[in-house]
């Protein structure tokens, strides 16, 4: 799964690699957990949109938003299929924008977190779903990153990863004119494992209070 990630990148350098419009500055992110909201890139009548949606996706059809709270990940296998995510699959395709990701490595001496990241430390982004969920009050937008199986970077560390898409599919992914199901899902593949690294991260990690830019240095480095 994928229950933490990163995005330190300034929003112009964000524009400028993945062409969106965004009206707003944003702050570094070390530590995104789920329930947080998260930038996320669609396709609009102009162009690519961005917009913050809450991570843990709350499909349009549910009765109660808590939901979310297990819907953080979809897993690809049978996911054209799955009625938590089907509908989205089809018509709310998204980019979820990180630099960086973090799992757990089970050790004699507990867990240890492992950030893991794109060689030469640049962006990039997740295969994400939306849904918009009319609440009470105001409509909930919320979103999920979707999974696969690990390469043979993060196989050392965790049996899942997130899916990380190639920057030429960005445009099929995002096409809602798109309707070949088994073309996107090609597109839902472990990414090039000799593309990443990953390396040793503090544990301060762990919690979701912490938001430091030392929890993304090297545990070596510290």
């Amino acid at each position: 799964m994928c229950g933490r990630f990163t995005l330190t990148e300034g929003i112009h350098g964000l524009q400028s690699q993945f062409n969106f419009s965004f009206g707003e500055e944003t702050a570094p992110r070390y530590n995104i957990a789920p329930s947080q909201n998260v930038l996320a890139v669609a396709a609009g009548k102009d162009g690519r949109k961005a917009a913050e949606l809450r991570w843990g996706l709350i499909p349009f059809w549910a009765k109660d938003p808590k939901i979310g709270y297990k819907m953080i990940n979809a897993r690809s296998e049978g996911i054209e299929s799955k009625p938590s995510f089907r509908n989205a699959f089809r018509q709310r395709r998204c980019l979820i924008l990180a630099d960086g990701f973090y799992e757990w490595k089970k050790t004699s001496d507990g867990k240890q977190p492992y950030r893991f990241i794109l060689k030469g430390g640049k962006p990039f982004a997740f295969a994400g779903l939306w849904e918009r969920w009319e609440g009470q009050d105001a409509p909930i937008f919320s979103c999920t990153i979707i999974t696969t199986g690990p390469n043979s970077v993060t196989e050392k560390v965790h049996d899942r990863m997130p899916v990380i898409l190639k920057s030429s599919d960005y445009d099929t992914w995002l096409n809602h004119s798109e309707t070949d199901l088994g073309k996107l899902k090609e597109l839902l593949a472990p990414y090039p494992s000799e593309e990443m690294e990953a390396y040793p991260v503090s544990t301060l990690v762990n919690s979701p209070k912490n938001e430091l830019a030392e929890l993304i240095s090297p545990l070596n480095s510290q």
